[in-house]
């Protein structure tokens, strides 16, 4: 039986991983876990350290910049889930055999401008070059961040009654990468305006903004409970986790999901359900009952789209989607169709 593609599946971690994680240590205040997107650890006084990694990105159908772009932001995307963004950034690049000198300065510059932007300071990490070496991913990256304690925000926060809010769109970053990869099918499809208008829309991926404009400043901050970036599985899958992670049902309504008409004709060309996939851009927040007016009124005022799409509920009443056929069990993906679509385009010489 083949291996599904994507992340381990939630049984495996939750009946392995979860008990194989070394020493234990008192001052973890987070540890790892299913929909989980940073740890944290106690630091003295009335501070702690959140940590996340993800894998770095190196996909020849995009560019250099593009996949340094991805390498950072999809990191900064989980460390922006604390309320904070990144401060200290550690990367292992192991690169293939093949991979130019050249194209490494031009790769690791960008990762550097990125970083810069954001205000990360790269401290370590390791750079190799390796025979064999194909895949799409480069290595794996650490970020890192010192905030107060009581501020860090992480999914163990959300509680029943929460309303759930979702930003920009279902499956913005897959939809860009499926146009910039295949530029020629897309633009067959639904033209060359349209297939622009999804390759700029690439570099929206980033969901940081999203986040600090969500959690305001002051007194604001208290509005939100949690935050929780969508990455595989999509919008629906991210619900599906946080509900998971912070140990509540939810109710999510289907027909209030933001799925933008770009974004739906994109995936339609490759038979992919917008709800569903890689979703990076876009994020799941949940607030207090009777705050998400003000929330949604800060991302608008920066030009962040952002819609209510359900509420979190007591655990015993299960994960549910509300669509024309009336309640149903949210189903979770454990393999994000978006691989298979892609690999299968590219065995079928799309262009």
């Amino acid at each position: 039986m083949s291996k599904k593609l994507g992340k381990i599946d939630h049984n495996l971690f939750e009946n392995f991983i979860k008990y194989k994680c070394g020493a234990q240590q008192t001052d973890v205040l987070v540890k790892p876990g299913f929909g989980v997107d940073v740890s944290v650890v106690d630091l003295p006084g009335d501070y702690a350290m959140a940590i996340t990694s993800d894998p770095l990105s190196l996909l020849p159908t995009l560019g250099l910049r593009e996949s340094a772009w991805l390498s950072v932001h999809l990191m900064t995307n989980d460390m922006a889930t604390t309320g904070f963004s990144p401060m200290y950034g550690q990367f292992v690049l192991n690169l293939p055999a093949k991979f130019s000198r050249e194209d490494f300065k031009i790769y690791w510059n960008y990762i550097h401008e990125f970083c810069e932007e954001i205000g990360i300071a790269i401290t370590g990490g390791h750079t190799g070059f390796i025979e064999g070496q194909n895949s799409t991913i480069a290595g794996g990256g650490t970020l890192i961040t010192v905030a107060p304690k009581e501020s860090i925000l992480t999914v163990k926060n959300a509680s029943a009654e929460d309303s759930i809010l979702v930003t920009k769109t279902c499956g913005l970053s897959t939809a860009a990468i499926l146009a910039m990869s295949f530029p020629e099918t897309v633009k067959a499809k639904i033209g060359k305006e349209k297939h622009q208008e999804a390759c700029d829309s690439f570099y929206q991926t980033s969901s940081l903004r999203d986040a600090l404009v969500a959690v305001g400043n002051g007194s604001e901050r208290l509005d939100i409970t949690s935050i929780h970036d969508v990455t595989e599985g999509g919008v629906l899958g991210a619900i599906y986790e946080l509900a998971v992670a912070s140990e509540n049902g939810a109710m999510v309504f289907n027909d209030k999901l933001p799925v933008n008409n770009l974004q739906k004709e994109i995936c339609e060309i490759f038979s992919l359900d917008p709800r569903y996939c890689i979703g990076a851009g876009s994020m799941i927040i949940t607030c207090r009952n009777g705050s998400a007016r003000r929330v949604i009124d800060r991302l608008a005022k920066e030009n962040i789209p952002c819609v209510e799409v359900g509420q979190l509920s007591e655990k015993e009443k299960g994960i549910k989607l509300r669509g024309d056929k009336g309640v149903e069990d949210l189903i979770y993906c454990e393999e994000d169709p978006y691989w298979e679509a892609f690999f299968k385009a590219f065995k079928a010489g799309f262009k």
